[in-house]
């Protein structure tokens, strides 16, 4: 796989979870006060899609280096 093809999967991979992370986010704010466990589940499971939007950045980063020789 080429570096243009990587930082292409990285990209679209970057959108989709911003987009699941912004929805499961936007749940959580409308849920209110129900059930407090079911809110820390989503919050948590929003927080490591965090994660791994940041590691995704990263590897586009490193991705853009390469492909421009720095």
């Amino acid at each position: 796989m080429s570096v243009e093809d990587e930082l292409r999967q990285v990209e679209e991979d970057l959108t989709r979870l911003r987009a699941q992370t912004k929805d499961l986010r936007d749940q959580i704010g409308d849920m209110g006060a129900t059930d407090q466990v079911e809110i820390g589940a989503m919050i948590g499971m929003a927080d490591e899609q965090e994660e791994l939007i940041a590691d995704l950045e990263r590897r586009r980063d490193d991705l853009l280096r390469r492909r421009d020789g720095g």
